[in-house]
């Protein structure tokens, strides 16, 4: 995968960063047996997957390929 920049981007840092941050604030809310900061946590870590996805709509993501250059890049590869 790190030949094809999977996940090296701003967009996808940013995002999987504030998702892990909503993944462990709902985790101590649930240990601590609290309702309203594990939803709170849960909120957080959807909150990530949008952030990251507007990110790649300003185009700070990984660019698509279009099918003619993803079918002559794994042609290359075999």
């Amino acid at each position: 995968m790190s030949g094809s920049s999977h996940g090296h981007t701003l967009a996808a840092w940013t995002g999987v960063i504030i998702s892990f941050i909503g993944f462990c604030v709902a985790g101590v809310f649930m240990v601590m047996a609290n309702v309203v900061g594990f939803w709170a946590g849960m909120v957080i870590t959807v909150a990530g997957a949008v952030v990251g996805g507007i990110m790649h709509l300003m185009g700070l993501g990984q660019k698509r390929m279009g099918r003619a250059a993803v079918e002559q890049k794994t042609a290359g590869a075999a």
